[in-house]
């Protein structure tokens, strides 16, 4: 055995451990707020969420992920804030009904962590790295909370689409350029029995190089 091989061995997981790790994988699970109750969800829970998201990799060690997590009272104002990006994308197209529905929409989840990316600057003001670097990196982060949030039974979704990117938004979660808001993370126990998973054939996805 070559002293490259031993080195591997020793940092390497034990085998359970690394079938643990893949189970995990496999099991997480995109669900909807349609498919979560209303139940809080322990803090200690969320916490050990957002630990895993500061353990993602980072191009330069920048580590440009940035949350803020709404739960309880705190959606009220999340709320209102989805409802105020409504009002100033609509114009002359304003409906109440959807301002309203806007409002509510927070407390559908128990949980909702806003995804920030907070990318690292020189001393000049320049960007230390690419957007896409530190986009990629934030992405990483997301994945690693839903892994865990997943393996503890909590139901997840990344949502990135319209309200959940608004400038208002993100403003309101403290974020300014070159920072961007890439979304929201929804959390909560699931009210349906959990999906099965389906993936293609990894031999579609890999061409070995020969």
């Amino acid at each position: 055995m070559t002293d490259q091989n031993l080195t591997l061995d020793t940092h390497a997981l034990d085998s359970t451990t690394v079938e643990a790790l893949q189970q995990a994988i496999a099991h997480r699970r995109s669900l909807g707020v349609a498919r979560l109750k209303p139940d809080a969800v322990n803090r200690y829970l969320i916490e050990q969420m957002l630990e895993a998201a500061n353990w993602a990799p980072s191009h330069g060690e920048t580590e440009p992920w940035r949350f803020t997590v709404f739960t309880g009272d705190s959606r009220i104002a999340l709320g209102e804030a989805f409802a105020e990006a409504y009002r100033q994308d609509t114009g002359e197209g304003f409906q109440e009904a959807t301002f309203e529905a806007q409002k509510g929409r927070a407390l559908m989840s128990p949980v909702w962590i806003s995804i920030g990316m907070q990318p690292a600057v020189k001393a000049d003001g320049s960007l230390r790295m690419d957007l896409e670097d530190e986009r990629v990196a934030v992405g990483c982060a997301v994945q690693n909370l839903h892994l865990v949030a997943s393996a503890q039974g909590l139901a997840g979704m990344w949502l990135s689409k319209n309200v959940f990117i608004h400038p208002h938004i993100a403003e309101f979660v403290g974020l300014t350029a070159p920072a961007q808001l890439m979304g929201f993370f929804i959390v909560g126990w699931p009210n349906i029995p959990w999906p099965a998973g389906e993936r293609g054939p990894l031999s579609e996805k890999v061409r070995w190089a020969e």
